[in-house]
């Protein structure tokens, strides 16, 4: 078998066990964590018994080898790999990119400057259509859209650095972070623009406490031109990590490089972040993105349904507007089923009968949904755990209060359409705590199946089942 034969092979397999192994992840984040890592293996080769994976960067390779090495050797068997091939992940040096200018040297004359390339070191990938044309304005995100379009415009500007979006799930967010990677991406190829999470941040600096990698990782984090950092509120978990994210921010700030975040909740109700980053936070703008109201929501039907064969008439999107008010995914979701029937009957007038009955499961959660209130569930909560309505809202922190109040505050956030904010009021929290106690009740359920069947209980009382949650 010649080389470029060998090649082809070797990348068939490995294309193969990487879609085997990516379709047994359970989350969307998992899913993008992973193909992130993926995207920087440059080439694969099979020598003998090694199947041999390089990378683009020495801290790919190692992290690959550590968290994805197992799993990946089990897809590849699974794929037609040889079953006693090892595994193997090294750094291509052939393909290094520096993210920064090296130092002056004395002795050699000034080489002239040499344009960065476009560096995608510890990223994860942007979404290509998420761009400012594909984002749907209105009243509830026009200062945020603008804010973002400034910092694309310009990044670095003082006034718009750092950038905080603020906001309930599904709003945009993610949208308009990565809209402004794209942007620079296009109008500034030379620019080194980094995308992600706040627990990949921690997770990549946990891992390089435990290999004392630190030095590698201060440098891949301070020597990029744009930093976009989703979730940020994940980074009140590690107290260490707060200070090494503290140290990158003035390093990335003072250099003039632009920062962007966003959260669930403002700066000032994430608590359990250090007071110091909570001023820099707020040391740039801050933008609100609230919940679309039915113009912006038929705004963006409109928008999904561009292009879209058969065309879905302005009454089925009206209707889906009116009538799907609880979460965007769900109005996605009901769209989703016209486009369906309209494609199994595409000379269907769909009247509003028709869409009642295409539509009736959304309809019927929807109207559920309304009728669910956080006093109810509250009440319900209470007497399962035989304890009172007033110990729930309590600040009492007794282990036997501590759960059933966290999960009123789960079932709230995820059972119904109440904002963040108008279930803080009705707990008389701050957002962050129902934040900490929905992120609390989620990790115990994977594992708690006690908690599990209470909840699974709880919600019978008002006939929904676990897989009804909104979000």
């Amino acid at each position: 078998m010649n080389d470029n034969l060998k090649t082809d092979t070797s990348k068939d397999l490995w294309n193969r066990a990487k879609a085997i192994y990516i379709s047994t992840l359970r989350s969307e984040e998992e899913r993008i964590q992973a193909e992130g890592y993926f995207s920087m293996v440059t080439s694969v080769y099979h020598d003998d018994k090694v199947f041999h994976v390089l990378t683009s960067n020495k801290f790919a390779a190692d992290f690959l080898a550590e968290k994805y090495a197992d799993k990946l050797k089990l897809a590849m068997d699974l794929a037609g790999g040889e079953k006693d091939a090892t595994l193997s992940f090294s750094y291509d040096s052939e393909t290094k990119q520096k993210l920064y200018i090296p130092k002056t040297e004395v002795s050699p004359p000034p080489k002239p400057p040499i344009a960065k390339s476009t560096a995608y070191i510890s990223t994860l990938p942007l979404e290509e259509n998420y761009t400012f044309e594909e984002f749907v304005q209105g009243p509830s995100n026009s200062w945020a859209f603008a804010a973002a379009k400034g910092v694309a415009k310009n990044p670095g500007q003082k006034n718009y650095n750092p950038l905080f979006i603020h906001g309930g799930t599904g709003l945009g967010k993610t949208h308009l972070m990565q809209a402004i990677g794209n942007e620079l991406k296009r109008t500034n190829p030379s620019m080194s623009v980094c995308y992600i999470t706040a627990e990949t941040f921690l997770n990549e600096y946990v891992n390089a406490l435990q290999q004392k990698g630190m030095e590698s990782f201060r440098e891949r984090y301070r020597f990029i031109d744009v930093l976009l950092v989703d979730d940020i509120q994940f980074l009140q978990k590690g107290k260490q990590c707060q200070e090494e994210f503290f140290n990158t921010f003035n390093y990335l700030t003072t250099k003039h490089k632009q920062i962007v975040m966003t959260s669930d909740v403002a700066p000032k109700n994430l608590p359990a972040l250090e007071d110091r980053l909570i001023s820099r936070f707020e040391g740039g703008m801050v933008q609100e993105i609230e919940a679309p109201g039915i113009e912006t929501r038929l705004a963006i039907l409109k928008k999904k349904a561009e292009n879209i064969t058969p065309t879905v008439p302005n009454t089925a999107l009206e209707f889906i507007a009116e009538h799907i008010r609880s979460h965007v995914r769900a109005m996605e979701g009901a769209l989703a089923k016209v486009i369906v029937s309209l494609e199994i009957n595409p000379t269907a007038e769909l009247k509003n009968e028709d869409l009642s009955f295409i539509l009736k499961d959304f309809i019927d959660k929807e109207q559920s949904l309304k009728k669910l209130t956080i006093k109810e569930i509250q009440e319900c909560v209470a007497k399962k755990y035989g304890i009172t309505v007033s110990q729930i809202l309590s600040s009492d922190r007794t282990a036997s209060l501590v759960t059933p109040r966290q999960l009123a505050m789960y079932i709230s956030r995820k059972y119904t359409p109440k904002s963040l904010q108008e279930i803080a009021n009705e707990f008389d929290k701050k957002h962050a705590t129902i934040l900490h106690g929905v992120k609390a009740i989620e990790k115990r359920l994977d594992v708690e199946e006690e908690l599990l069947d209470a909840l699974d209980s709880i919600l019978a009382e008002f006939n929904y089942k676990i897989s009804d949650k909104i979000e």
